[in-house]
């Protein structure tokens, strides 16, 4: 679909209605606000590409999480990543915390979560913050149902392990 056509006011209106739930959903996966925006404008650029296919899907907004959910997968397959930020100085003060238990407890969550692999990442946020049952994540993946099951438990079993409970659901995040 080029430039100017009659489908561009369809993809502006969805992209202005489900922008930030597509963003969201990228940071959840990333936990890195940077990377999500360029998860979900790269994913946009190929709905953009496809939308006639996309709009006419049963489910735009499933269709639209695939992509990024594939663009994610692909980017975290890469040998290398990019730049790897470190600290700045050793002799740097340290920084008091000065937030909520429960923005602690999330954080630690996400670093729970960033601590798996990707596929079993992807698992739990589509189980868990996306509330996709089973046989929706492992259409979605592309994979068998009982591999999705035998996937969440073993990362739910090294959450448990490295002392977590469950993982953070999206209400706990908004």
């Amino acid at each position: 679909m080029g430039a100017g056509s009659a489908g561009d006011g369809r993809f502006d209106e969805y992209v202005a209605a489900r922008g930030q739930s597509l963003l969201r959903f990228a940071y959840v996966l990333t936990t890195d606000p940077h990377t999500a925006e360029d998860l979900v404008q790269s994913a946009l650029a190929d709905a953009y590409r496809h939308w006639r296919r996309v709009s006419r899907a049963d489910h735009p907004d499933a269709y639209v999480r695939r992509m990024i959910v594939n663009k994610y997968l692909g980017w975290r397959r890469r040998r290398w990543f990019g730049e790897v930020p470190t600290d700045r100085t050793a002799d740097a003060a340290p920084v008091v915390a000065d937030h909520a238990e429960a923005v602690a407890a999330r954080d630690e969550s996400r670093r729970a979560l960033d601590s798996l692999p990707p596929r079993a990442r992807t698992v739990l946020v589509l189980r868990y913050y996306a509330d996709l049952d089973d046989a929706a994540i492992a259409e979605l993946l592309g994979i068998a149902t009982s591999s999705v099951r035998a996937t969440a438990s073993r990362a739910l079993a090294t959450l448990r392990a490295a002392g977590f409970g469950t993982p953070v659901t999206q209400k706990e995040i908004s």
